[in-house]
């Protein structure tokens, strides 16, 4: 009975705990330029071939100035929703109506989509490629977003570090 009673009051190891925080402290969240890479590559794909469609598709003008239209609704809403989180994040006053609506809209430009592209005469395999395209821009302008955030971090975090 002594050892165990013995066992629980000892110390807790101290230099594997600084080991830890030195490490913690030395963790980069730089993004690599292979993944850097990938969200522009993304981005870029995802809107070209989408208005590449738009351009080549038999529907009437305004039918395409939707699309189009949604298309930079939706990259601008998520764009917001990803600089409203992190901002957050990182401690920066983000009103709630702001982030609430950042989202609001978010959601709305993928309704609008949908409803288009369900009320549309087109085949089914153009409204999956409108829709594939779409949600690839939508992911890859958040990464990029994401990452732009992170390089400006690391970026001064240096200058405060010297």
């Amino acid at each position: 009975m002594e050892n165990l009673s013995e066992t629980k009051k000892k110390p807790v190891n101290a230099p594997l705990i600084e080991t830890i925080k030195k490490k913690k402290e030395k963790f980069n969240c730089k993004p690599t330029p292979a993944f850097i890479g990938a969200s522009w590559t993304a981005l870029f794909i995802g809107m070209v071939s989408y208005c590449i469609g738009l351009w080549n598709a038999t529907m009437w003008l305004n039918e395409k100035g939707y699309y189009f239209t949604i298309l930079l609704f939706g990259l601008f809403s998520v764009v917001s929703v990803q600089k409203s989180v992190r901002d957050k994040l990182e401690g920066i006053p983000v009103t709630d109506i702001y982030y609430g609506i950042s989202w609001f809209t978010t959601i709305v430009s993928i309704l609008l989509l949908v409803i288009g592209l369900w009320n549309s005469d087109m085949e089914l395999s153009e409204k999956g490629f409108y829709g594939m395209s779409f949600m690839l821009s939508l992911f890859a302008a958040v990464a990029v977003q994401k990452n732009t955030r992170d390089v400006k971090f690391q970026e001064r975090k240096l200058v405060e570090d010297e």
